[in-house]
């Protein structure tokens, strides 16, 4: 099995799956290992959602946020610059509201609003001309558990496993938040490299044979910035997430994971 790493590729299914189209925007539901778009730190790489996108529907798009490489689910698109300008302007003022579900480690609680700020952590190559000495950003996180599930498997010192399915609302977007954020509160993301438990990372790679961030963006709301229209967009979980889910105890439909309110 290979190493867990955040620079796992995974391959894409191919047309990439279009969650959302009018004249002025368009949204993908991303594969998790896809990159946005064309990095160096990347130079390897041949796929990029940005230039998938643009070959699939031939024109243009213009990315309006953007999603960890490991993370999968909606990514929106502006299909002009004049439609990605006035988008930026909403999104800039809290207009788009995004939904995550996370698979995190221990029996998170039931809610909370975690209130940290976060120190920017630069890239040695990336970042070498960016201000060093940044204080840390306002960043805040409101978390509500759904499921929990123990399996009755010894890991260290502990007689068993146990997970916890919680429904993050980001009300700011600083890098890496969720992941972070849930660190913090001692519930890591599980398959997290950089932020989570890599003796649990493996025990779950091995047991559910899956090394994928456990991080999905499942919704996007937002305020048309033509029509005035609230949108909603909505991505699937996927079958290899609901596998897991299956073996431990949870639903096995898509719908029993959709937003109960907005």
């Amino acid at each position: 099995m290979n190493d867990l790493t955040d620079s796992v590729n995974v391959a894409p299914v191919k047309p990439l799956d279009i969650l959302y189209r009018d004249e002025h925007y368009i949204a993908i539901n991303k594969p998790s290992g896809l990159l946005v778009h064309r990095s160096f730190l990347d130079k390897h790489e041949t796929q990029f959602a940005m230039q998938m996108l643009r070959d699939q529907i031939g024109q243009h798009v213009y990315p309006l946020h953007r999603l960890d490489r490991p993370t999968s689910g909606v990514l929106l698109f502006a299909l002009s610059s004049a439609a990605a300008n006035r988008a930026g302007q909403l999104f800039s003022e809290g207009g788009m509201r995004k939904r995550y579900l996370a698979l995190v480690r221990g029996f998170a609680p039931e809610q909370q609003c975690i209130d940290r700020p976060l120190k920017e952590k630069l890239d040695k190559i990336a970042d070498k001309y960016a201000q060093q000495d940044k204080p840390a950003q306002s960043a805040r996180t409101d978390i509500h558990c759904l499921l929990q599930a123990s399996l009755p498997i010894a890991l260290g010192k502990f007689p068993s496993v146990r997970y916890s399915l919680v429904e993050c609302w980001p009300k700011t977007g600083r890098k890496h938040q969720i992941r972070r954020h849930m660190k913090g509160i001692n519930h890591p993301l599980i398959n997290d490299v950089n932020h989570g438990d890599n003796t649990q990372n493996h025990f779950f790679a091995e047991h559910f044979e899956v090394s994928r961030l456990m991080l999905f963006a499942t919704d996007v709301y937002f305020g048309h910035p033509y029509s005035e229209e609230l949108i909603h967009i909505n991505a699937p979980l996927g079958e290899h997430a609901l596998a897991v889910f299956e073996r431990l105890g949870w639903p096995v439909c898509e719908q029993a994971y959709y937003a109960k309110e907005f």
